[in-house]
C-alpha cells in the first residue's frame, strides 16, 4: 500500500491456509521489488519476486524443495533463501505422519543479474610466498590509511552521497545462478540479512519434542570469510535491526540488545524491565476486546455465512451487556454466551488479566489411604517408572520400599492422626526431601524413618496404573492373544504411546485400541496406516525364526474403544478406523468436533478466543462428524455400578468381540517353500 494512495494493491494470495509459516515478505534495498514465499499445489513453498514497476510476480525456485526466508543482500546483487529437500512428510501439518520427522534446510544465494561473478567462486589454495604476504600486508595498510584519510576528508568537506542501490533481476536461466552457501545444514527457523554479505540464521533442533519451549541458536555467516560463527544460544525470540548493527533476543523472561558482529557474552545488554508498570483503563480495554472478538470471528471462521448467524446483528444485540461488566471474568462469560450462537465445537474463551492467586504446592506420595485404628494406612501404592524423570514414584524408590498395609505415622517429625488433614502436612514439600515415619503398627512399634521426595502431581502415576491394569486384564482375558494400546490424544502423547505400546506387542494375534478420553490434536493417518499393514512376505535365515514382513505390524483383527469424552482428533481417528475397514467400534458416541483451530491474534490483555477455521468433511460431501460424533458399532455404557465392582464393561466387551472374531476367522497359516536344488545331478 502506498501511503499517499487509499487503494491497496493485492500482490498475491497463498494457495492453502497453513499455520506452519506466515508469508515471508521482504523489500528489496531499492523498494522496487518484494520477495516472498508461496505454497504450490504440492504444498511446498517456492520463492517469488514481485516487481512494483511491472506489477508482476515471477517464481524463482522450482518448487521441488520447500523454500523459506528470502532476503535481499544490502548490495542488491543477491537474494538469499533456505530450502529443504526432506520436508515432504511435514507439509501435512495436520497429519500425525509428520511427528518426529527430521527436517533440515540449507542456505542458498541467487545471483540476480547476468554477468555478476559468483560470490563464492573457488579461492586459490596456493601458499603465498614471503614477499607476497609482505606486499599484501603493505597494500592492506595503505588501503586502510587511504580509507581513513578519505573518511576524514568526507566528514570535513561534506562527503558526496553514495550512489543508491538499484536492483535488477534477469529471469532468464536464473535457476543456474542459484548456489549453495558454505553453511552447515540445520533446521532453520529464520534467516535475516545484516550488513552487505552478512547473514543471521536462527536454528532449532532437527527433531522437535515436547521437552519445554524450543531452544534456538543464532549463527552469523560472513560472505567475505565464508565462516559461520554461533553468536548466542538458548534463545526464544530474535530480531535484527534494520541497519544490521544490533540484535535483540529473549532468553526465558529476559530481553537483551547487543552488537551484531560478535559472539554474545552472558548477561551482556540485558534490558532492565523489572520495574516497568502499565496503567490501564479496564472498561476501555473491555470495549476494544469486545470489538476485536467479533472481528476475529468475521475474519477467521471457516463459514463466511457464520452458520446462518447475522454477525453484525449479534454484535449489536450483545453490546448493551458491556455496561454491566465489572470484572474480566464477567467479560469471558459474555464472550462465551455470545459466541455460543455460532453452534460449533472448538469455540473457546480463555486467559486475560485475572487476579493473581498464589498457588501452594502440595507434595504427593502416589498413594491411596484408609483410616484405620486412628491412623492413616497405605491402601494402595502406585508404581512408577523410576528410570523416567516424569514418572518417579516416591514410595517405591530404592531404599524407601514402603509397603501397602503399613501406617503413615508422622511427616517431618509431626505426628499424624486420623483426625488431621493429611495434605496439610505436605504443603511446600513437592520436590523436597521429606522424612516419613512409617511402620506396621498404629502404635508406632517397629516403625522406621524414610526419606522421600514427594511429587506435585499424581496424575501420571495413576494414569500409568490404569494403562498397565488394562493391558494386563486384556492379556489375561485373551490368554495372551491380544495387545492393548491406550491413545490419550492424536498429538505427541498419542504418537509416543502408540509407538511404545503397539510395536512392543508385535507378535500378538489381534489388538484392542483404546481411545477413550482422547484429547485430539492432529489427524491420526500414521496410526491408521500402521494398523492396516498386511503381510507381504517372509524372511528365512539359517539362524533364528522365520519372520513376516513388514515386521512392525499386528496382522490379526482389531477393535477400538470410544466414548463421549473423545473428541477432535479423537473423533477423526475412529472415523478413519471405520473408513479403512479395520474393525468394529465399541463404547459410546464420541464428542463430535471436527472444525480445527489455531493461530489467532491475542487480545490486548493476553486473552484468547478461537474461531474454528479448518472444517473437515467426508468424501460424500457431507458434514459427517461435526456436532454429531462417531457412533459405535457395539454400544456399551460405562456402568458405574460395574466399575465400582472392579469391571470395565467397555474393555471387557471389546475383548469379547475380538475373541469371537479370532474364533470365526483364525489367522491364516502360510506354507514354507522347499529349499531349491539347482544342481540335482552334480
Amino acid at each position: 500500500m502506498d501511503i499517499d494512495s487509499a487503494a491497496p494493491v493485492k500482490v498475491d494470495t497463498d494457495l492453502f491456509d497453513s499455520p506452519l509459516h506466515e508469508f515471508d515478505v521482504v523489500w528489496s534495498p531499492d523498494n522496487r521489488w518484494l520477495a516472498y514465499t508461496k505454497q504450490l499445489n504440492n504444498h511446498m513453498r517456492a520463492v517469488f519476486v514481485y516487481s512494483l514497476d511491472e506489477k508482476k510476480a515471477t517464481q524463482i525456485t522450482d518448487g521441488m524443495s520447500d523454500a523459506l526466508f528470502p532476503n535481499f543482500d544490502k548490495s542488491g546483487k543477491y537474494l538469499y533463501f533456505t530450502a529443504s529437500t526432506n520436508f515432504g512428510l511435514t507439509t501435512g501439518w495436520l497429519d500425525m505422519t509428520n511427528e518426529d520427522h527430521p527436517v533440515t534446510r540449507a542456505a542458498y544465494v541467487t545471483v540476480l543479474r547476468r554477468g555478476l561473478p559468483s560470490p563464492i567462486a573457488p579461492e586459490s589454495d596456493d601458499e603465498k610466498t614471503v614477499d607476497e604476504k609482505s606486499n599484501a600486508s603493505d597494500a592492506n595498510a595503505d588501503a586502510s590509511q587511504a580509507k581513513g584519510q578519505e573518511d576524514a576528508a568526507g566528514k570535513e568537506a561534506g562527503k558526496e552521497k553514495k550512489e543508491p542501490v538499484k536492483v535488477t533481476i534477469d529471469f532468464e536461466n536464473i535457476s543456474q545462478r542459484i548456489l549453495a552457501l558454505p553453511i552447515p545444514e540445520g533446521n532453520y527457523f529464520g534467516m535475516y540479512n545484516g550488513k552487505e554479505g552478512v547473514l543471521y540464521l536462527v536454528e532449532a533442533p532437527v527433531v522437535l519434542t515436547n521437552a519445554g519451549p524450543v531452544q534456538l541458536a543464532v549463527q552469523r555467516f560472513d560472505m567475505k570469510t565464508r565462516k559461520t560463527e554461533k553468536i548466542v544460544e538458548g534463545v526464544c525470540d530474535f530480531a535484527l535491526s534494520a541497519n544490521g548493527d544490533k540484535i535483540i533476543y529473549r532468553q526465558g523472561d529476559n530481553w537483551f540488545i547487543t552488537a551484531s558482529d560478535k559472539a554474545v557474552k552472558p548477561g551482556e545488554g540485558q534490558l532492565k524491565a523489572g520495574d516497568l508498570e502499565v496503567y490501564v483503563d479496564p472498561r476501555a480495554e473491555w470495549k476494544q476486546m469486545y470489538d476485536e472478538v467479533w472481528r476475529i470471528e468475521r475474519d477467521f471462521f471457516y463459514d463466511p455465512h457464520f452458520h446462518g448467524l447475522d454477525l453484525k446483528a449479534a454484535e449489536k444485540a450483545y453490546q448493551p451487556f458491556l455496561n454491566g461488566i465489572t470484572s474480566r471474568a464477567d467479560l469471558d462469560y459474555l464472550f462465551a454466551d455470545m459466541l455460543g450462537n455460532l453452534n460449533v465445537l472448538h469455540m473457546y474463551v480463555a486467559g486475560g488479566t485475572m487476579p493473581e492467586v498464589k498457588n501452594v504446592k502440595v507434595g504427593l506420595l502416589g498413594a491411596d489411604y484408609t483410616l484405620e485404628n486412628g491412623r492413616y494406612r497405605f491402601a494402595r501404592i502406585y508404581n512408577g517408572e523410576n528410570w523416567n524423570p516424569q514418572l518417579h514414584a516416591p514410595l517405591t524408590q530404592p531404599g524407601v520400599d514402603v509397603k501397602e498395609g503399613e501406617y503413615l505415622l508422622a511427616v517431618n517429625g509431626r505426628d499424624l492422626r486420623a483426625g488431621d488433614e493429611i495434605y496439610s502436612f505436605f504443603q511446600e514439600t513437592a520436590g523436597k526431601q521429606t522424612v516419613l515415619k512409617v511402620g506396621p503398627h498404629p502404635d508406632g512399634s517397629g516403625s522406621r524413618d524414610v526419606t522421600v521426595v514427594p511429587v506435585d502431581s499424581e496424575a501420571a502415576l495413576r494414569n500409568l496404573a490404569w494403562i498397565e491394569g488394562n493391558r494386563r486384564r486384556v492379556d489375561e482375558m485373551s490368554g495372551g492373544k491380544l495387545a492393548y494400546v491406550w491413545l490419550p490424544n492424536t498429538a505427541r502423547g498419542g504418537y509416543a504411546n502408540f509407538n511404545r505400546y503397539y510395536f512392543a506387542q508385535v507378535g500378538k494375534e489381534g489388538a484392542v485400541l483404546d481411545e477413550r478420553f482422547n484429547g485430539g490434536g492432529q489427524l491420526a493417518d500414521y496410526i491408521i496406516d500402521y494398523l492396516r499393514r498386511p503381510i507381504a512376505s517372509f524372511v528365512m535365515t539359517r539362524e533364528g525364526e522365520t519372520y513376516a514382513e513388514p515386521q512392525e505390524a499386528i496382522y490379526g483383527p482389531k477393535t477400538m474403544i470410544i466414548n463421549e469424552y473423545a473428541g477432535s482428533g479423537g473423533d477423526a481417528m475412529p472415523w478413519y478406523f471405520r473408513k479403512a475397514g479395520i474393525g468394529p467400534l465399541v463404547g459410546m458416541r464420541t464428542w463430535g468436533g471436527l472444525v480445527g483451530i489455531g493461530n489467532y491474534p491475542l487480545l490486548m490483555d493476553g486473552g484468547t478466543v478461537t474461531a474454528p477455521r479448518w472444517a473437515i468433511y467426508g468424501t460424500h460431501g457431507q458434514w459427517e462428524v461435526e456436532n454429531h460424533g462417531i457412533d459405535p458399532d457395539v454400544e456399551v455404557e460405562l456402568d458405574p455400578k460395574l466399575v465400582r465392582q472392579g469391571h470395565d464393561p467397555q474393555l471387557e466387551k471389546a475383548v469379547e468381540v475380538m475373541l469371537q472374531s479370532l474364533k470365526a476367522h483364525p489367522l491364516p497359516t502360510y506354507p514354507k517353500p522347499d529349499y531349491p536344488n539347482y544342481h540335482p545331478k552334480f
